[in-house]
């Protein structure tokens, strides 16, 4: 063995190991090797920089940007509340709302979309009931699944297609289709959803992340809704309604005008089982911050008052302040300080602590203390504190909206893209480069706040893992670890072959990180099809799938950590639903590519 081939298995050694025990961070581990590799003279510098202008790579960087605008201007979110509302049953929404944005995953990236979908699933499970831990991995493992389906669903699909642009070992072998990923992708998909529906609740513990088990912010409202024309609610007794099992929510009493003819209206006790619901009746509830806030727009059938002025609005804040000591406006009415005249905001409720406020908010009078939530259009912390008579507390949350118009122009566009793309007419890195510059352009995106949230550690990772792979090839070492697995799994057959380096590329991925699992074994992969003489593409597509297929580690997937924590999770947890899962999809693809491509 030479000098070098020594010095880049040592190099790769630490690689591992430092992946493995965070010691020093993935960026810093990729860099610190490649530098190491450049100070040896086991690369140029030449070969180093040249992953700064691989294709492929540069179109990650693109589709992040895509992903980053489509989170931050809410493009698909009003699809997902649709999706939401119909789904009563975890199994329902895994099928309803899992399994369509699994179809999303396969054109935008999988990470920004997991951001994107968080908050959705932790409001949906808060409503039903439902312990988020039922989901948040299901979350992750749906976008996997349908991220694999295509070239840009995600980076690791993308990092194959950088290692075979850049390759030399097999003259000829350039490029790799859009749709080609789907040959395991798409079966993966159905099996996987079906998969989730029947066995994840039951795999899955029964458990509330830290940050609500520990949540201090605890304020309890009053707030008004009505029931609106033609809801659903309207002819159905309390029970029926399903008013009295909202999540963070207490029915109180309803305000009906509707059985006497008179400007007095009758008050219903919740408790009353026969009372039927009516158009505009005044339902009372009380109920915390969270779950204020997603009344808004997370119960159909519902309108808070007033907070149909706001419904043109694309940006709005849910705040809680609190009315200073020598305010102005104190004793005054929540009426006769006119809130959305003065501030642009809308009260929803009012904290006085702990006691029960049961006159309707317009006629509550305020004092110095009392906490306010307010729905409002932004800069209303710069409007209240201006004025001196109330003092910002916190944002509870924050509502983007997007005209139809607006929608069409991010998702239409994007879709035109990949079409166009996919057909041959126009190379896809141009397309998405052209599709970006004119969303700034029109500032339709805020090109300040996508580029400050752009990943550039994975941009880097790349470009490392890519000089890490000319080292392993140009040194000769994965040709001798080709060799090795040949040799070792040749009695087993071609099949034995595919899955000694499936399995090697699934440990290192679950254990240590998928970008070091494709580095390492890719090279290896397509120097076996070499050596044997046989096509190259389908140990690709293997390496691609193994590298995504591995769900029983945190460290499997950036989702899967990403989902950890919203989860509630245990490191032990993704062991009992992602091993079956692990293990259909390594048979799935290595059954799949056989009979597609050896048969």
């Amino acid at each position: 063995m030479t000098l070098q081939q020594l010095i880049v298995i040592a190099v790769l050694a630490f690689v591992l190991i430092s992946l493995y025990f965070e010691f020093i961070g993935a960026t810093f581990t990729f860099v610190l090797a490649v530098v190491v590799l450049g100070l040896t003279q086991v690369l140029t510098t030449k070969e180093i920089l040249e992953g700064f202008s691989n294709e492929p790579m540069l179109l990650v960087i693109m589709l992040l940007l895509v992903g980053e605008v489509i989170r931050q201007t809410g493009a698909i979110s009003g699809f997902f509340e649709n999706m939401m509302n119909r789904a009563k049953t975890t199994r329902g929404f895994i099928f309803k709302v899992l399994t369509p944005m699994a179809g999303v995953s396969a054109f935008i990236n999988n990470t920004p979309l997991v951001a994107i979908m968080i908050p959705f699933v932790q409001a949906w499970t808060r409503k039903m009931r439902v312990p988020p831990s039922k989901l948040m991995i299901p979350l992750s493992i749906a976008i996997i699944l349908g991220g694999n389906i295509t070239l840009i669903g995600t980076s690791n699909n993308l990092i194959i297609s950088s290692l075979i642009h850049d390759q030399k070992i097999i003259p000829g072998f350039e490029t790799i289709g859009f749709f080609t990923f789907a040959w395991v992708g798409l079966p993966m998909l159905v099996i996987g959803i079906i998969y989730l529906m029947l066995f994840s609740y039951k795999l899955l513990p029964s458990r509330e992340p830290a940050i609500e088990r520990y949540a201090t912010n605890q304020r309890e409202y009053m707030v008004e809704a009505t029931i609106k024309h033609a809801s659903h609610l309207i002819g159905q007794t309390i029970p029926e309604s399903g008013l009295l099992n909202l999540n963070g929510l207490s029915l109180m009493e309803i305000s009906s005008f509707k059985l006497l003819n008179s400007s007095t209206p009758n008050r219903i006790s919740s408790t009353d089982l026969d009372y039927t619901l009516k158009e505009k009746d005044t339902l009372i509830f009380t109920g915390d911050t969270a779950a204020i806030s997603e009344l808004i727009d997370h119960f159909d059938g519902l309108a808070l008052l007033e907070v149909g002025h706001f419904d043109q609005k694309e940006h709005l804040e849910v705040v809680e302040v609190v009315v200073s000591h020598n305010s102005s406006l104190a004793t005054n009415t929540v009426r006769d300080i006119r809130f959305r005249q003065r501030y642009g905001a809308v009260v929803l409720g009012i904290h006085r602590n702990g006691e029960k406020l049961l006159e309707k908010t317009a006629d509550i009078r305020i004092r110095p203390g009392d906490v306010i939530l307010l729905l409002a259009d932004p800069g209303i912390r710069f409007r209240m504190e201006e004025s001196g008579d109330f003092y910002h507390l916190q944002q509870v949350r924050k509502i983007q909206k997007r005209g139809n118009l607006k929608n069409f122009a991010i998702l239409g566009g994007l879709l035109l893209v990949i079409g166009l793309s996919v057909f041959g007419l126009i190379k896809l890195i141009m397309g998405v480069t052209v599709y970006l510059m004119i969303l700034l352009l029109t500032r339709i995106a805020n090109p300040k706040e996508v580029f400050k949230s752009l990943d550039y550690n994975l941009g880097l990772i790349i470009v490392m893992t890519l000089a890490l792979g000319t080292a392993m090839y140009k040194t000769g070492l994965a040709e001798k670890f080709a060799w090795s697995m040949i040799d070792l799994m040749r009695p087993f057959g071609l099949v034995g072959i595919l899955a000694g380096l499936y399995l090697t590329t699934a440990l290192i991925a679950a254990y240590i990180n998928n970008k070091a699992a494709i580095t390492l074994v890719f090279p290896v992969a397509l120097l076996t099809a070499h050596n044997l003489g046989i096509n190259p593409l389908p140990f690709a597509l293997l390496t691609a799938s193994a590298s995504m297929g591995v769900y029983i580690t945190p460290h499997g997937y950036q989702t899967n950590l990403m989902v950890y924590g919203p989860g509630g999770y245990k490191f032990k947890d993704f062991l009992p639903i992602g091993l079956p899962l692990s293990v259909i999809n390594m048979v799935v693809t290595i059954g799949v590519l056989y009979f597609v491509y050896f048969r």
